[in-house]
């Protein structure tokens, strides 16, 4: 069942008003793999009246106004992006495309999108119910923060939105508490997961450098993120408060990860797995064909590439849902009218980490001065595809289920570390879920840039290129690799983007074709950097390269054009 997007699905529910109302930068798509479908579905089982509207229009504010004011919040995303992502490209060009939005036009979703759906409401609404804000963008934006479009630091989204609460991360439990403490006026501000405003620094809370520190010293800026980037496992993490002019953003430790059996719930819950008939009537969106009939495993990340912000947003441990739980929801995806046979994905941020996890960490948290995988494997990390090997096989043995496409990224340092099952998987893979082409991400081929994305070495990818090559031979199936790779990346010349070329020609035997430019993210290492201009990690200086004509150079040295400029 749909939560009601229009005011006839309310009054057929028979309800006066709603205990919430969510407000979404992307079409309402009740799926599993989106956000503000998740959260109310998690309030909806909790017994709140809860409806949503998806992009709203900014001219009239009818549809703001629609159901009238919530009982007890407003909550706002941006959508599945960061609004200035969805909406600009690394060069500063506005997008003319969004897959998020109904007939695929990018005409609906404004630039800072929460602090616009923010003001929208309190110009509509005076000294309404709390806003909340919620999502990938609040999530990145929730301390001073590098903005690369305005090219200065900004203040915490909080503070720009006017909002009185931000939940980060991933919001499940977060949510459901705060619900619960609005609805009996209880104090929230205790909750883990929670960002609150403060006029008085909490007794408790380490305190970051201020935003006038760091608009203005970026040294200053260096330590305020390193802290804040050590503060994200729920483990270890600490109270932050930084004042931001005459008050403090106060930011609770993350909230507790889910148990399995609590992330198998969330996942069982009933998503119609299509998109809202009063959006659908607006056109296609495109986003459903690729989420529609796939399955998340598991969430979590501990590649902690530099330029990525999984691992802030859905942190550094993986937790993976039962395979009871994946195979049921396999079996309802089957069962589907609309379903023709092919599972489109199967994974999470990564493919291949599911059932791959450091005890260690569980029990003590992200390790604070190393990784999991950089720039080696971990030896405390018991990388073993079994369970995975199993679990393909058993999707496979679905009524209904002809083919399953393994279609997120493969971590291939991973396969090569694991010398009991790697190989296994490999062959499973190759032989059963690749749609022709198999997604891995070597980014680059140069040691220094590398290193400052936090990848591993080009020999991995080489080796890793052999064994796949081998694999599909010996299935008989014409299939390859198709490479992901970073022009402009904080450390990038000209040179090395010709080194990459060659590298490419030499030991990939092709162009690959999926290069992007570099766009420095919210609270990523590599933004710091391209702020900074220095290695966060040594100290020393960094090329940047901030030209946008070079930038393009760069991308083009790559597939041949202007290769010797």
């Amino acid at each position: 069942m749909f939560l009601p997007a229009t005011l006839a699905e309310v009054k057929r529910l028979g309800w006066n008003e709603l205990d919430i109302i969510l407000v979404t930068g992307d079409a309402y798509i009740d799926s599993p793999f989106i956000g503000v479908a998740i959260i109310g579905k998690i309030l909806a089982h909790s017994g709140y009246r809860v409806g949503v509207i998806a992009q709203p229009d900014l001219s009239s504010g009818k549809d703001i106004r629609r159901f009238g004011e919530p009982k007890l919040f407003w909550g706002i995303t941006a959508g599945s992006c960061d609004s200035m992502v969805t909406n600009h490209t690394a060069l500063g060009k506005r997008r003319r495309s969004d897959d998020y939005t109904p007939g695929g036009a990018n005409n609906r979703r404004p630039d800072r999108a929460s602090i616009v759906y923010a003001n929208l409401i309190r110009s509509c609404f005076k000294n309404t119910s709390p806003i909340v804000l919620g999502g990938m963008e609040a999530s990145m934006r929730r301390i001073a923060h590098y903005d690369f479009w305005s090219d200065k630091i900004r203040k915490s989204i909080l503070f720009d939105a006017k909002a009185e609460y931000l939940l980060y991360g991933m919001a499940e439990r977060s949510v459901a508490e705060l619900a619960a403490c609005l609805q009996t006026g209880r104090d929230p501000t205790g909750i883990r997961g929670l960002c609150y405003i403060s006029n008085v620094k909490p007794h408790d809370a380490e305190e970051l450098p201020s935003y006038n520190e760091v608009q203005n010293d970026k040294d200053a800026f260096s330590k305020m993120f390193k802290t804040f980037y050590r503060n994200n496992d729920p483990v270890t993490a600490v109270k932050l408060a930084q004042r931001q002019d005459t008050r403090y953003l106060v930011q609770n430790p993350p909230v507790r990860y889910l148990s399995r059996s609590e992330l198998d719930a969330v996942y069982e819950l009933d998503y119609e797995r299509n998109v809202h008939p009063s959006d659908r009537k607006r056109g296609e969106v495109r986003a459903l064909n690729t989420i529609r009939f796939s399955i998340t495993t598991h969430r979590g990340c501990y590649g902690e590439c530099n330029f990525c912000s999984i691992a802030v947003h859905q942190g550094r441990a993986v937790r993976w849902r039962s395979k009871r739980s994946i195979l049921a929801e396999a079996r309802i995806i089957a069962a589907h009218p609309d379903f023709k046979g092919t599972i489109w994905d199967v994974g999470g941020p990564t493919a291949n980490m599911y059932g791959i996890e450091c005890n260690r960490k569980a029990k003590s948290g992200a390790c604070p001065d190393k990784r999991c995988l950089f720039p080696k494997v971990c030896s405390e990390l018991d990388v073993d595809h079994g369970e995975q090997v199993l679990l393909l096989k058993a999707l496979r043995e679905i009524k209904g289920v002809k083919k399953i496409v393994v279609s997120s990224g493969i971590r291939y340092d991973m396969v090569l570390a694991d010398k009991k099952n790697g190989m296994s998987y490999l062959r499973e893979a190759v032989r059963h879920h690749v749609s022709g082409q198999m997604k891995v991400a070597p980014e680059h081929s140069e040691p220094d840039v590398l290193e400052k994305m936090g990848k591993p070495a080009r020999e991995a990818i080489i080796e890793f290129k052999k064994r796949f090559d081998k694999c599909t031979k010996e299935a008989g199936k014409d299939q390859y690799l198709t490479y992901y790779l970073i022009a402009a990346h904080p450390g990038c010349t000209h040179k090395d983007m010709l080194r990459l070329r060659s590298f490419a020609l030499k030991e990939l035997r092709l162009l690959p074709e999926q290069v992007q430019i570099f766009t420095p993210t919210p609270s990523t290492y590599s933004s710091l950097m391209y702020w900074t201009e220095r290695d966060p990690f040594t100290g020393k200086p960094c090329f940047v390269e901030k030209d946008v004509r070079r930038k393009e150079l760069q991308k083009r040295a790559l597939s041949g054009s202007f290769a010797t400029r």
